[in-house]
C-alpha cells in the first residue's frame, strides 16, 4: 500500500503474497519480514548505488522519496530454476536458448549454476514480458544509458547480496530490482531488495549433494507457495484458484522469519498482540519528524 506524501511516499508492506497475476494468499508476519530485509539491505547496499529510503517508520513501512520509476524490471539470474511464465527455466524447457539477449546452450539441467550471472530484464505491464536490452531501448522503455547504468548496478547488486548470502549459509538465486529517477533526476534503487517475495534463496549447505541427486534444493522463499499451485493447478488459466493449506502457510512464514534472522543475525520481534497493527502504525507515523502532523 502506498501513501503519498508530497515529494515522499509512505510504503506499508502487508501480508499478502501474489504470484501468477494475482493474490495467492496472507502470510503472517510477511510485510514485517519484507519490509525490514529491504530495510537492511537497503543500509548496506548505499556504497554500489543509492536509494529512495528515508527511514523505517514502523516494521510495516517505510519513509522514501518520490521517483518515477523506470517500467522495466530488472531480473538478475545465477541458475537455471524458476516456475513462471516468464523464467528461465520454464522458458528453457520449451526450447527458447536466446533468452533475453543471451545464448543458452543445450544440456543443462534444472537448478543448475549458470556460467555467470546474467540480466533478463521483463516489462511492467498488466502481464510481464520478456524483454531483450536491444528491445529497451528500440521500444523506448530506457534509454541506453539508462540500461547500461541500471544493468551494471543490478549486476553489482547481486554479486554482492551473493557474497552476503553465502557467508550467511544461503545462496541467492535470482532477484529483480526496480529503479527510477527522484526529482532532481538521480536514479535511485527503489521499492525492494533482496527479499523473499523478489528473490530465491537455496540452503547452501544441501545444494550441491541434492543437485546431483536431481533434487530440488531446500528452498526458504515465495516458491513454497508457487510450486505447491503449480502442482495442484494451472495458476495462470483457472479462474477460481483453490486455497493453499494452512499448514503449507504456516510453513511459509516459518521460512520468512527463518530468513530475516538468518540475514539479519538478529532475532526476530513479533509484534505486541495487545496493540493493534493499525494503531501502532498510525502511532509511528505521527511520531515521525519527517512527516507532517496528521489530523
Amino acid at each position: 500500500m502506498l501513501i503519498f506524501l508530497d515529494t515522499q511516499i509512505l510504503m506499508v508492506t502487508t501480508d499478502r503474497v501474489s504470484a501468477f497475476d494475482r493474490v495467492l494468499a496472507s502470510v503472517p508476519f510477511k510485510g514485517q519480514v519484507l519490509n525490514q530485509i529491504s530495510c537492511w539491505w537497503f543500509d548496506r547496499t548505499q556504497h554500489i548505488i543509492k536509494n529512495h529510503l528515508l527511514k523505517q517508520v514502523d516494521p510495516i513501512a517505510m519513509l522514501v522519496k518520490k521517483c518515477t520509476p523506470f517500467r522495466i524490471e530488472i531480473v538478475v539470474r545465477g541458475y537455471l530454476t524458476g516456475t513462471t511464465a516468464t523464467s528461465i527455466w520454464v522458458n528453457y524447457l520449451k526450447g527458447i536458448r536466446n533468452y533475453c539477449g543471451h545464448h543458452l546452450p543445450d544440456g543443462l539441467k534444472q537448478y543448475q549454476k549458470l556460467q555467470h550471472n546474467i540480466v533478463t530484464p521483463t516489462t511492467k505491464e498488466a502481464h510481464d514480458r520478456l524483454i531483450s536490452p536491444a528491445e529497451i531501448v528500440s521500444e523506448n522503455w530506457m534509454t541506453q544509458e539508462e540500461w547500461d547504468y541500471c544493468s551494471s548496478k543490478a549486476l553489482e547488486l547481486f554479486q554482492f547480496g551473493q557474497e552476503m548470502a553465502l557467508e550467511r549459509g544461503l545462496i541467492l538465486v535470482d532477484t529483480k530490482y526496480e529503479m527510477g529517477r527522484d526529482s532532481n533526476g538521480e536514479i535511485l534503487l527503489i521499492d525492494e531488495i533482496h527479499t523473499p517475495d523478489s528473490s530465491r534463496y537455496w540452503l547452501a549447505a544441501t545444494y550441491q549433494e541434492r543437485f546431483e541427486k536431481g533434487e530440488a534444493p531446500e528452498t526458504i522463499d515465495k516458491d513454497i507457495l508457487r510450486n505447491w499451485y503449480n502442482k495442484n493447478c494451472d495458476p495462470y488459466h483457472q479462474e477460481v484458484l483453490p486455497q493453499a493449506p494452512e499448514d503449507l502457510i504456516i510453513l511459509l512464514s516459518k521460512r520468512y522469519i527463518q530468513l530475516y534472522e538468518l540475514i539479519t543475525g538478529k532475532p526476530f520481534e513479533y509484534p505486541d498482540e495487545k496493540i493493534l497493527i493499525k494503531e501502532r502504525l498510525l502511532s509511528n507515523i505521527r511520531k515521525c519528524p519527517l512527516i507532517k502532523p496528521l489530523n
